[in-house]
């Protein structure tokens, strides 16, 4: 699954999102989520969530 449907995601979910410093490299970083931030039902970039480490940044792809 792609992370642009807000309805996909729910806390305790495992997700590879990019952070906006990673943006341009496309590096993914991988994590539980902990918070939805977008409100929005989707994003064409991905939805925004804050991990349990509390790194912010869009869900790329969901494991």
């Amino acid at each position: 699954m792609s992370g642009q449907k807000r309805a996909d995601i729910r806390a305790g979910l495992k997700v590879k999102i990019v952070l906006k410093k990673d943006q341009r490299s496309g590096i993914l970083t991988e994590g539980i989520v902990k918070d939805i931030l977008t409100n929005s039902p989707s994003h064409p970039h991905g939805i925004k969530v804050r991990l349990s480490d509390g790194q912010v940044g869009r869900i790329k792809e969901i494991i």
